[in-house]
């Protein structure tokens, strides 16, 4: 049986998440500083996709300070494999996913956390990316969202690729900066969404988070 049949949907603020998520950003904070532009983009409910530039394996946790909602996100199923770091990510709304596949259940899953009116993080990029271009996008992020008809948030976080480059094992303190862009509606059809529409809001989407990336790597 996989993983994440045994994950439950757990909505709510639990102590250990408030615990957790105040520990880890009294952490961030004291490393990166961040500074955040237009959080108001973020709906305060409903459900929302956000949709962050990824070019660091710390850039998962900067969405504590995007937004006071409890977020879920999409975790490599190896990190499943560590009793302790198990337990963390999962209270903090991780669920796993098989990187290199077109994991449905994975899918089905982020669809649910739309479904029930939350917030998911999805990085439209798949793995950690390098330079200051954004390139083509997955389409997945468009999708889920336009079978759940919820926005979809651009975010560009600046400079994080220098506090933890693809290699090293430890962050470094390093001035980051967070400029959140405004909800994109998913594509919407009577019948079906078709590819061309999928494929059309991905583009939109990947001018966007580019533009707003640009605008946080020069803050």
């Amino acid at each position: 049986m996989s993983e994440i049949s045994h994950i439950e949907l757990r909505t709510e603020q639990t102590l250990g998440w408030k615990f957790f998520r105040g520990l880890l950003r009294g952490l961030w904070w004291i490393m990166f500083r961040p500074t955040v532009v237009g959080k108001e983009n973020i709906p305060s409910s409903g459900p929302v996709l956000i949709a962050p530039i990824h070019r660091s394996n710390v850039d998962f946790a900067f969405t504590i300070f995007m937004t006071d909602r409890k977020t879920f996100f999409m975790a490599k199923d190896s990190l499943w494999g560590v009793p302790v770091l198990k337990q963390l990510i999962s209270t903090m709304g991780a669920f796993p996913v098989k990187r290199g596949t077109a994991d449905r259940e994975s899918l089905n899953f982020a669809q649910q956390v739309l479904e029930k009116g939350e917030a998911l993080v999805l990085f439209p990029e798949g793995t950690r990316q390098e330079g200051d271009a954004v390139v083509d996008l997955h389409d997945g992020a468009m999708f889920i969202a336009s079978r759940t008809n919820a926005p979809v948030v651009p975010v560009g976080i600046g400079h994080t690729e220098r506090a933890m480059p693809r290699g090293a094992k430890f962050p470094r303190p390093v001035k980051v900066s967070i400029v959140i862009g405004s909800p994109i509606s998913p594509p919407q059809s009577e019948t079906r969404v078709t590819r061309s529409q999928i494929a059309a809001s991905t583009e939109e989407l990947r001018a966007n988070l580019e533009a707003v990336y640009q605008q946080a790597m020069k803050n």
